[in-house]
């Protein structure tokens, strides 16, 4: 069967930016004029993802109401004859099937992709893609992995090599081997170890193909001692040892926007791209007069 299908679990309490996080989703946050969690949606509708499921808290309203339609707004551009605006406020709401999934508790990232599962079919490929990452590439990074799936028939994780300093942040995996090319079996995955117990540098980054099996592991995982949360990690090394699951090194530079340097990374990296901002932000940057 055909990844078509997506979720991105956004249900987090944004800690990392608060206060600003209190009253406004952090995946709202605007690189340059779009919302973080737009640039993942995207993504997924260019990797051929047709039906996104959204993983949201109960007060983010203002994330449905971004890919719902305004006719309000689009009536006032067409009449401020602001077209092209319209069109792309408009183009919002066809982006993709897109439901929206309750998380009532931040139970951790595991919990959060299990709100899904009475949407995905038995035997069905489903893609995972976690909101804080935005991946620039040429080829969408997710399509990188689906295409790798497609060749495999394995579950398949994207991955990045870390800085020693960030090893306790993310899921790490244990290559089976020395293999040096981008896809590498996977011995076993250790969640956020100390640098020391660390079995590789390669990081779980956010981008994910699993197959439903999956959540019936979640169900079984227990919560983390840290956090009691539920975590995907602990899911998978269970999965890895009844089907091999592999990484995939994708090729694109990746964007922490819960971070917050990495926020203002990607906003700058993002503007200077633009013809229409590139000149000014440059003079900006280099401290010469606007």
């Amino acid at each position: 069967m055909k990844v078509r299908k997506a979720i991105i679990p956004i249900a987090g309490l944004g800690t990392r930016f608060l206060p600003a996080t209190k009253a406004q989703p952090k995946a709202m946050f605007p690189i340059v004029d779009k919302p973080a969690i737009q640039y993942v949606v995207e993504e997924a509708v260019a990797s051929g993802i047709e039906e996104i499921f959204i993983i949201i808290n109960p007060s983010d309203r203002a994330i449905q109401n971004h890919f719902n339609r305004s006719y309000e707004l689009e009536e006032i551009l067409e009449l401020r004859n602001k077209i092209e605006l319209r069109n792309a406020v408009k183009k919002l709401s066809s982006l993709a099937k897109i439901k929206f999934l309750i998380q009532k508790h931040p139970k951790g990232l595991g919990d959060a992709i299990s709100c899904a599962r009475p949407f995905i079919k038995e035997d069905e490929p489903f893609a995972v893609l976690l909101g804080d990452d935005i991946v620039r590439s040429q080829i969408p990074c997710l399509t990188q992995l689906i295409q790798v799936y497609e060749s495999h028939r394995s579950p398949v994780i994207g991955v990045l090599p870390v800085k020693d300093k960030d090893i306790s942040k993310y899921g790490i995996i244990h290559p089976k081997n020395d293999n040096k090319g981008r896809i590498i079996p996977i011995k076993t995955l250790v969640e956020k170890p100390a640098l020391h117990h660390a079995p590789s540098r390669y990081a779980i980054i956010g981008r994910y193909i699993l197959l439903p099996q999956i959540f019936a592991l979640i169900e079984k995982t227990p919560p983390d001692k840290k956090n009691q949360e539920i975590q995907l990690t602990d899911a998978l090394i269970q999965l890895n040892k009844v089907q091999s699951i592999l990484a995939y090194k994708f090729q694109g530079k990746r964007y922490d926007v819960g971070d917050r340097i990495g926020f203002l990374e990607a906003n700058i990296d993002f503007a200077l791209q633009r013809e229409d901002l590139n000149e000014r932000l440059t003079a900006l940057l280099r401290n010469k007069s606007l």
